[in-house]
């Protein structure tokens, strides 16, 4: 019997590092630095957002976060680098897993979701970019109940969306973040550790499985 599978896309599924040919034009070698800033702050942003209250669309997010991390690094970028680089980020591509192991997990009988931070109208446009779109059932985004991951109130709203019960479902993600939030309302987990450093946070709370590559996931789930 197939699960319900909540797939987180930026980092998951979606190379967010890959922003950084772009930079690499503009920048050279600091490239690689502002790109893990970028997605360090902007992962920031969210969690602060949430614990105060104060809610702001992934988008919203990821544009402030960009100009923090400029600034911090000493980069001027003109208004229209900048406007092409959130473009770019709305165009990043997939990991080379992705596809044929989301192709051999709908053969298998699963039901899949896209579940992000970011809002449905964005990732249904990095998806489409990606060639990805037509694997899921649906995209369940945290903007339709205004807050982010890791609230339980994401997971619980995941769960109404996609009428599936916490045993049955299986959040993967490659967000150790993600991860631990989704284990919190009963979800089943599959961490995915491409680099596999094992670096996850020790808090207790084990992943059910963990995996290196998407490919891995078929023998897991069955």
């Amino acid at each position: 019997m197939g699960q319900t599978l909540a797939f987180d896309i930026y980092g998951t599924l979606i190379d967010t590092q890959r922003i950084a040919a772009t930079l690499e034009g503009w920048i050279g070698e600091l490239a690689p630095v502002l790109a893990r800033a970028w997605r360090e702050k902007q992962l920031e942003y969210t969690f602060r957002r949430g614990l105060m209250g104060a809610y702001a669309d992934f988008d919203a997010c990821t544009e402030q976060a960009l100009r923090y991390c400029c600034q911090m690094q000493g980069v001027t970028l003109s208004a229209g680098q900048e406007a092409e680089l959130l473009e770019r980020y709305r165009q990043l591509p997939a990991f080379t897993d992705a596809a044929p192991a989301l192709d051999g997990l709908r053969a298998d009988g699963h039901r899949l979701f896209a579940f992000s931070n970011g809002t449905a109208e964005t990732v249904g446009g990095l998806l489409r970019h990606a060639g990805l779109e037509d694997r899921f059932e649906d995209i369940v985004s945290v903007d339709e109940i205004g807050c982010f991951k890791p609230d339980p109130r994401v997971y619980q709203h995941f769960l109404q969306r996609a009428g599936s019960k916490p045993q049955q479902t299986s959040l993967i993600s490659g967000n150790p973040f993600d991860v631990i939030g989704a284990q919190a309302v009963g979800m089943r987990t599959v961490w995915l550790d491409r680099t596999g450093r094992g670096l996850f946070d020790p808090w207790g709370d084990k992943p059910t499985a963990t995996i290196r590559g998407l490919k891995e996931l078929a023998g897991i789930l069955g």
